[in-house]
Formats: C-alpha cells, sequence, structure tokens
C-alpha cells in the first residue's frame, strides 16, 4: 500500500523523518527502517540521510507489513554471566551482531536475550537493541549488558555519559608500546566502516579517552588491559592502531595476523558500576575465550596470576 502525503507549510525545515513519522502515526524504529529500504520517496527521488523537509513536498511511503523488529530466537544460546530484577549480563562470543540493524534480522545477540527475557524488549528506545545499554563489534567478545526495564535503561545509560562506568578490555597488539599510558584523541568516521583520528583541521572528532596498562609481553607482542572513558566506535582498536601498536588480527586497523587465530584478539573483560537500584558496586567479568587462551600459550605470553588469564 502506497500513502502519498503533501507536507504542510509548517513542516519546512525540520528533519523529513521526523515529519513522516508523525504524519503516519510510525514509530520511529519504522521510519527508520522505511528510509533504509528505499521506501520514502520525496518528488519522486529517494531522499538522503538527514534531508529536511520542504512545505508542499509530495512524499510517497510504500507500507508493507512490517518485520517484526526483534525476533526472538529461543535455539540462539549465549552464555549468562550475570542476572537479577533489573539487569541481565550476557558473553558475546566473537562472530555474534549486538543487536539487528534492520527489523527481522536474526543471529544476534539482542535475538538471544529476548527470547530468554522478553521483558528486555521494552526497556530501550529501539525495540531492535532488545534493552542494552551498550553495544560491542562484531568480532570483539565479552560482557554485554541489557536492562530489563525503561527506568534502569535510563539509569544505566546515564551512568556511560557521565562516565561512571569502568569498562576495560584485554587486547593483544604488536609493535612498540610502553609499560602503561594514556591516549586522548578524538576519533571520526572514515566512511561507512571505520573511524580514524580527527587532527588534521578537517571534519570535527567525537572526544575520545583510553588509558592502558601492559600486562605481560612476549617479544613484540604486547597483552595489554585497555579501561576506555568513552564509547566512540571502534575506540579501543583505532586508539592502540595510532600508537604503533595495533590490534593483531585487525586487518582494519593494519593489525598483523596471528597464526591459527581467525578473529581480532579483543575481549571485553569486564564492567563495573554502582547498581541502578541498590547502588551497590557490581563488577561482571567474562572469562578469557578458549581461543584466545591458546593464542597466548601459543606465543608464551602469561597474565599475571589473579588476572584471570591463561594459567601459569
Amino acid at each position: 500500500m502506497t500513502r502519498t502525503l503533501q507536507l504542510p507549510a509548517a513542516a519546512a525545515g525540520r528533519r523529513l523523518d521526523i515529519v513522516v513519522g508523525e504524519v503516519l502515526g510510525l514509530s520511529r524504529a519504522r521510519v527508520k527502517s522505511l528510509f533504509e529500504a528505499g521506501a520514502v520517496r520525496v518528488d519522486g527521488r529517494r531522499p538522503s540521510k538527514g534531508d529536511r523537509a520542504t512545505g508542499g513536498a509530495r512524499v510517497e511511503v510504500e507500507l508493507t507489513e512490517a518485520a517484526p523488529a526483534l525476533v526472538p530466537e529461543p535455539t540462539l544460546v549465549v552464555d549468562l554471566l550475570y542476572q537479577d530484577a533489573w539487569l541481565v549480563a550476557v558473553d558475546k562470543p566473537a562472530g555474534m551482531p549486538s543487536h539487528p540493524l534492520k527489523p527481522g534480522e536474526t543471529g544476534t545477540a539482542a535475538n538471544a536475550l529476548v527470547a530468554r527475557f522478553p521483558e528486555v524488549a521494552g526497556a530501550g528506545e529501539d525495540v531492535r537493541e532488545g534493552g542494552l545499554v551498550h553495544r560491542l563489534d562484531i568480532e570483539t567478545s565479552g560482557v554485554l549488558l541489557a536492562a530489563r526495564d525503561r527506568q534502569t535503561w535510563e539509569a544505566v545509560r546515564a551512568l556511560f555519559r557521565e562516565r561512571a562506568v569502568d569498562k576495560r578490555y584485554w587486547a593483544l597488539v604488536s609493535g612498540p608500546i610502553g609499560d602503561e599510558g594514556a591516549i586522548e584523541l578524538p576519533l571520526r568516521h572514515k566512511g561507512e566502516t571505520r573511524v580514524e583520528p580527527a587532527l588534521d583541521g578537517g571534519e570535527p572528532g567525537r572526544e575520545a579517552f583510553s588509558e592502558f596498562r601492559v600486562l605481560a609481553r612476549a617479544g613484540e607482542l604486547a597483552l595489554v588491559e585497555v579501561k576506555i572513558l568513552t564509547g566512540v566506535l571502534h575506540q579501543v582498536r583505532a586508539h592502540l592502531a595510532a600508537i604503533g601498536a595495533p590490534v593483531v588480527g585487525d586487518a582494519l586497523y593494519g593489525g598483523r595476523p596471528l597464526p591459527g587465530l581467525k578473529r581480532f584478539f579483543l575481549h571485553a573483560r569486564s564492567l563495573g558500576l554502582s547498581h541502578p537500584s541498590t547502588a551497590g558496586p557490581l563488577r561482571i567479568e567474562s572469562p578469557l575465550p578458549a581461543e584466545l587462551c591458546q593464542a597466548l600459550l601459543e606465543n608464551d605470553i602469561h597474565p599475571p596470576e589473579g588476572t584471570g588469564g591463561v594459567p601459569h
């Protein structure tokens, strides 16, 4: 079914997607999916992302039956790291997206979450995210946290904005790197799939701040713990590459391959925060996956005792 609209003069200058959603009474997620699918035409042409409305413009919207935003997948299993009445954390494996980019997509951590905890679907602003309060890159494994109600979701998101969440990653890098240090380097998008330092006076970047310390070394390889205070896309990967120590296996940022390892070596090791309901300290840890433990053993790298890495 095609709906044809003539935009009122009062719509001029407003975001086109918002105007279309208001006129048709559609959710923000539904409107976004329609624009992404090319189902919206303005005066016969497909609008660009971020276009502004023009008074009197003719808008055609092809409305089809919407695919479910988030498909529960009971057979898709992810290990549970933590749960209570407000929060649930899972151990996301490498190769699994955090959540669908488009309605109806399957195989993501959010699909597995909503099958086991249906209430997470209504916790966040976007149903597709399954209540997730943050996300991990597809090839990054580790702690992934979701809220079970809207109040908790908003409280934890506020903690992230206030930099009150302790996010720590383990990365194996190659190249010269000091024993510890801080990286304060703004990052901006370079195309759709990567970011780069924003230091040349061009397009401004997002503020990004990371701290690191080396846990163990062997030759030119170093196992590094990285604490990030901000949450920019690919922050750990881009920051380590920028100081000349890219994550091994991360070809996008210049990391060298590691024989036998089919992913890049980056793991979301732990997440610490003040519990949004009880106000008590909460720390959730994810064990290092078997393939990463094997990579350390094969390269004679042994994290200090008590850090939860490869046994000595």
